[in-house]
């Protein structure tokens, strides 16, 4: 699903409640915190994951050093909307697999095949290169719950 149809957009983003940012960011010029800025206006619950703020109230609930730090159970977690450059990314494979969210969503500009085909050959939907919060408006979506 690295380049899902617009109905499979719509679908995701309709049926994802909460997001986990990892790669959450303070400084309000950077994607990493406008886009889950925006998310959180239009109504999904937003969860900061990014070590250099751990502790910090961000998008209302406290910021997290790991994904594993978040106490959800697996499945539970919605998507992990992922701010980090290609390199890192399989270093964060095990703590993705351990919360198991349903989709993986990598930020404009990221691509990592094996990181990709690692995670949805445990059972997890990856997009890649693409930007949810301009995919959110591309395609008209209205606020969660209207």
């Amino acid at each position: 699903m690295s380049s899902p149809t617009d109905s499979e957009l719509r679908e995701i983003l309709a049926r994802t409640r909460t997001v986990a940012v990892l790669g959450a960011h303070t400084d309000p010029n950077k994607p990493a915190c406008y886009v889950p800025d925006y998310l959180n206006e239009v109504g999904y619950t937003v969860r900061a994951v990014n070590p250099v703020f751990a502790g910090r109230r961000m998008w209302g609930e406290p910021c997290v050093a790991a994904l594993t730090d978040l106490q959800v159970a697996p499945g539970e977690l919605d998507m992990v909307d992922v701010f980090r450059r290609p390199e890192f990314l399989l270093g964060h494979v095990p703590e993705i697999l351990a919360v198991k969210p349903r989709l993986v969503w990598l930020q404009l500009g990221i691509r990592h095949a094996e990181f990709a085909r690692t995670l949805r050959d445990a059972g997890v939907d990856v997009v890649e290169d693409r930007c949810t919060l301009a995919e959110h408006r591309r395609l008209g979506l209205p606020r969660r719950g209207e």
